[in-house]
């Protein structure tokens, strides 16, 4: 009997990532169906030490820098040298601090070095999902690593874009990307999220989040967007996939 090679699917998809983080590619990998093809290049990121290492807030000067060339332009223009059908871009925090027009720049910029391919992000992705959910008023939960500053800015980039932020803040859970337990985030979330918002907002591409959604959705009675699950989920819509095949990920796979 034929076994499966990896070869038959349906689209690639290619993933700009942090070069310590191992978050995007575990959980876009856990929420994708088998027959999408995840390809991951790495881009260097000054606050990632030796396996993943970071200070408990991580300094905004290395988020900035992150998001501007060369790095992450060269690694787009490679990476879209293969099969792919789009880029995704893994990674929140850099929007807070450049903003909506900053971001929308960038990713302007990315499509050229990627020969025309489309090229999504995290906060651009939420934002459509938000408007199509007809979402107006959102809490954001952030990771512990970004802390009080970076979180308001990520209210300020929503805000921006014309939605109600009654809250924002990092949860208070041990800061560090392998520390993150879902029981503990489904439970500090469940706990601080106001009955205000309309949805959940949780930011940080190398947060482990996914696995709450569903069960926050449940409890909370309200869609809950992660910065991977919208990742992936513009991704397919780029490429004209169908989202409804992923299934237990949230409300927005069946929008």
């Amino acid at each position: 009997m034929w076994q499966p090679d990896g070869w038959d699917v349906r689209v690639r998809l290619g993933i700009l990532t942090p070069h310590a983080d191992v978050g995007p590619e575990s959980e876009l990998r856990a929420m994708a169906p088998a027959d999408v093809g995840l390809h991951v290049a790495r881009v260097p990121f000054g606050a990632m030490g030796p396996g993943g290492a970071m200070d408990d807030t991580i300094p905004l000067a290395p988020v900035r820098a992150f998001a501007e060339p060369p790095h992450v332009d060269d690694a787009a223009a490679l990476l879209a040298a293969a099969p792919v059908g789009a880029l995704a871009y893994a990674f929140t925090s850099s929007a807070y601090v450049i903003g909506a027009r900053g971001e929308a720049y960038m990713l302007d910029r990315l499509r050229e070095r990627a020969h025309g391919l489309p090229v999504v992000a995290p906060c651009a992705a939420a934002v459509e999902a938000l408007r199509l959910l007809g979402v107006e008023r959102i809490a954001l939960v952030d990771p512990p690593w970004f802390g009080a500053t970076l979180s308001e800015l990520g209210r300020g980039y929503y805000e921006e874009v014309g939605f109600e932020v009654p809250y924002a803040a990092p949860c208070s859970l041990p800061s560090g990307q392998v520390l993150i337990r879902p029981e503990a985030l489904h439970a500090w979330v469940a706990a601080e999220v106001p009955d205000s918002a309309e949805a959940v907002v949780i930011g940080g591409n190398g947060f482990r989040a996914v696995g709450v959604i569903e069960a926050l959705e449940a409890t909370l009675g309200r869609p809950v967007l992660t910065a991977n699950q919208v990742l992936l989920w513009a991704a397919l819509r780029a490429t004209g996939t169908p989202t409804d095949g992923v299934r237990g990920y949230g409300e927005v796979f069946g929008a």
